[in-house]
């Protein structure tokens, strides 16, 4: 890296966080000659930015330390999970940029093995069947600070729970008639290890083994164990799996076999962003009650939602490293997500002028049937992009908020008597002003400076106000769609006594239709982003069609709630 006399410039190295100095000591100690990590979604709903972080934190190890990192579906509850689900992410991991190693792996693909383990742990006396229902379990389980009360099933013997196992496997029992529980300290501190149920019996098709299992396995008798046979190193959760870790580990100690990899669960801080929610329950919520118009809807947190909204995998890699990794519980303000997406186009996006609330423009002092065509940059932050042209004619639109009939010396676009330097083109002068018989103003007469040609002054004279514009001849039509925010309140889901949904913005969707833009964007397809002069960063959605492009509003040029 050099500055711009060429001179050496030292990189700045960044420090490692806590999950990577322990992969740097286990390395270095020989504990692990590869590192493997896995990101291990339950596919019953799609992945939202607390995902993206962890996709990009797992992978990203994978990536750093030359080793491998598994996609694997964690599968166990056929009643919530979907192939839709499952599609989605696969999507949503390659959008980021990343390769999983070998095969996509699922929990369901280890049922056989599981099932095992439970045989053997009853064989030695460490697991049970229950017939108690999920509240009599849930109230003898005990608070905190009271000792949970043993099932009067604990001491079946080994025999019997065996054979009512496998009866359990086979079928013979209803929904919720009977659990398999692990046979752990029903006085422990921790409630997690207070005979925690391993197997659950659920009549429910599986969108992969089918009706072959009725009976499937919880999640804690099941992420640990995968990461066991897929020879994970280190099993990277969020902090709320902390609790959860003396089960992982105890579960590893009775069914872990010498000489094989034994992996070690760390678990870092989740993301929590303000103005959002982040909880699959309450996402699915919004789109099950018709609050948005699915899980990709630009309003929501979804990677698919962003994704079509307009953000990159670079701006979510940005906003991943600037948030960093940490071992307590914050809040992110959302502002640094938009920062990281405005940081990204601006080196990248197309520039385009679009007028979303067109006022007519005439020059009367420009001759009749002429057009020209103007040079206009492509991006000033790459000289790469080059130029472009754009069209000027005699009838041209502007933004209505860029005039006033009567204005103070502090507005400095068009004014009546006032002259705008047009973006690209010529000085011009408004002159008159036409209203409807409501008395709204429907145009401008204006003149122009032929020797202002390309916004330079002519005789030195300064012109303050710099406005977008479109040539009305060739124009074309776009609806805009003005994303916003989606809850009001910075902590939606963080009120006791109110449901979340109460502070829906009801603003969070505005749509323009026939807004004026130039010819540029004709050939414009689904997923190109542009930078609006003056207005903004949007993306094509994949609702447009032949006759009629769609775009998203992804961010302002800035943040606009910093006055609200």
């Amino acid at each position: 890296m050099t500055d711009k006399n060429n001179i050496e410039i030292p990189e700045e190295k960044k420090s490692l966080n806590f999950i990577e100095q322990i992969i740097e000591e286990d390395l270095n100690s020989g504990k692990h000659k590869e590192i493997i990590t896995r990101f291990p979604p339950e596919p019953n709903g799609y992945l939202h930015i607390g995902h993206a972080k962890s996709i990009i934190l797992n992978f990203g190890l994978g990536e750093k330390y030359k080793g491998k990192t598994n996609l694997r579906f964690d599968d166990t509850n056929p009643a919530k999970e979907d192939t839709e689900y499952v599609d989605s992410i696969l999507e949503d991991v390659q959008w980021l940029g990343f390769k999983w190693h070998g095969k996509v792996h699922y929990a369901s693909d280890y049922f056989n093995q599981l099932y095992e383990w439970a045989v053997k742990l009853i064989k030695d006396g460490l697991a049970y069947v229950d017939d108690q229902s999920g509240e009599e379990i849930s109230v003898m389980r005990g608070t905190p600070t009271k000792p949970g009360t043993e099932s009067p099933n604990r001491n079946r013997t080994a025999e019997e729970n065996l054979d009512l196992f496998i009866r359990m496997k086979n079928g013979d029992f209803k929904d919720g008639e009977k659990v398999l529980r692990a046979k752990i300290d029903m006085s422990s501190p921790n409630m997690h290890m207070r005979d925690p149920v391993m197997y659950r019996i659920k009549h429910a098709e599986h969108h992969r083994t089918g009706n072959k299992w009725c009976i499937y396995p919880m999640y804690d008798f099941t992420h640990g164990q995968s990461d066991y046979i897929e020879g994970i190193t280190h099993s990277i959760c969020t902090l709320e799996f902390e609790n959860h870790r003396p089960l992982y580990d105890w579960f590893m100690d009775h069914i872990y076999e010498e000489g094989r990899t034994r992996p070690r669960q760390i678990e870092f801080a989740r993301l929590n962003l303000s103005y959002t929610v982040m909880s699959k329950r309450k996402l699915a919520e919004l789109v099950e009650e018709k609050y948005v118009s699915g899980w990709n809807d630009p309003r929501m947190p979804t990677i698919s939602g962003l994704r079509r909204r307009g953000y990159t995998p670079e701006s979510l890699k940005l906003f991943a490293d600037k948030v960093g990794i940490a071992k307590r519980e914050n809040i992110i303000d959302v502002g640094l997500l938009e920062y990281s997406i405005r940081e990204h186009l601006n080196r990248t996006a197309q520039r385009v002028m679009t007028v979303l609330n067109p006022l007519k423009v005439t020059i009367t002092n420009y001759p009749e049937n002429e057009e020209e065509l103007l040079p206009a940059i492509n991006n000033p932050e790459d000289e790469t992009m080059g130029e472009r042209e754009v069209p000027f004619s005699k009838i041209l639109y502007i933004e209505k908020e860029d005039f006033k009939e009567v204005a103070n010396r502090k507005f400095f676009r068009l004014k009546l008597g006032g002259e705008v330097r047009l973006r690209y083109a010529y000085f011009i002068k408004c002159n008159e002003v036409i209203k409807d018989e409501t008395g709204q103003i429907t145009e401008l007469l204006c003149t122009y400076d032929p020797l202002s040609k390309g916004g330079k002054s002519p005789d030195g004279r300064k012109v303050k106000g710099t406005l977008h514009w479109v040539s009305a001849k060739h124009a074309i039509d776009v609806d805009i769609r003005l994303y916003d925010r989606l809850f009001s309140d910075e902590s939606p889901d963080g009120h006791k006594n109110k449901d979340f949904k109460e502070f829906i913005n009801p603003n969070s969707l505005t749509v323009l239709e026939n807004c004026k833009a130039e010819p540029f964007l004709k050939n414009a397809k689904s997923g190109d982003r542009f930078q609006f002069e003056r207005l903004g960063y949007f993306c094509v959605d994949k609702d447009s069609f032949e006759n009629k492009i769609i775009i998203n509003r992804t961010v302002p040029l800035r943040d606009s709630w910093k006055n609200k």
